[in-house]
């Protein structure tokens, strides 16, 4: 019985201690006959101001936390007006204070957060409007629909369309 309280105990430390604030998460959905998976880390609002701040303005984000967005197809798509080949890209976004934000593909897709971004390795960037809401998203969350590419976080929305 002791063993059996001790290693309960032992598994609670370890979880506990190496759980991971941000938890990976994964969108999966069919736009036509493409798959999608996106992969990403789901930080929290937790009270924070989040654009501007924990995010800022201006600057590259890794699109979730931990290590950086990652987007799949299984077939071409077109995103913006550029023909994307089938594969798995970094997903990076350039939000703006005032205007829309980049949204950006790149080919490396396996950096720590943004610190191994490189605007070289981009294949597309384009620019979507974000929609303020109402509603407080407190964890960010991806979806897949039949048309697009929806990120809610905060008081924030974008979607972006995939054809």
């Amino acid at each position: 019985m002791k063993k059996l309280k001790f290693t309960f105990v032992l598994l609670m430390i370890a979880t506990l201690t190496f759980a991971q604030e941000s938890p990976r998460k994964q969108a999966t959905g069919k736009i036509g006959i493409v798959t999608i998976d996106i992969d990403y880390g789901s930080p929290s609002v937790k009270g924070r101001t989040i654009w501007g701040e924990l995010v800022p303005f201006g600057k590259v984000w890794r699109a979730g936390a931990n290590e950086n967005t990652t987007v799949s197809f299984d077939e071409d798509v077109t995103v913006g007006d550029t023909k994307i080949e089938a594969g798995k890209y970094g997903f990076f976004i350039i939000p703006s204070e005032n205007d829309e934000w980049t949204i950006i593909l790149n080919e490396k897709n396996d950096a720590w957060g943004s610190n191994g971004y490189n605007q070289d390795l981009d294949v597309v960037r384009f620019n979507v409007k974000p929609v303020n809401t109402d509603t407080n998203q407190e964890t960010l969350d991806y979806a897949v629909d039949e048309k697009a590419i929806t990120i809610k976080w905060a008081k924030v929305k974008i979607v972006i369309p995939i054809q």
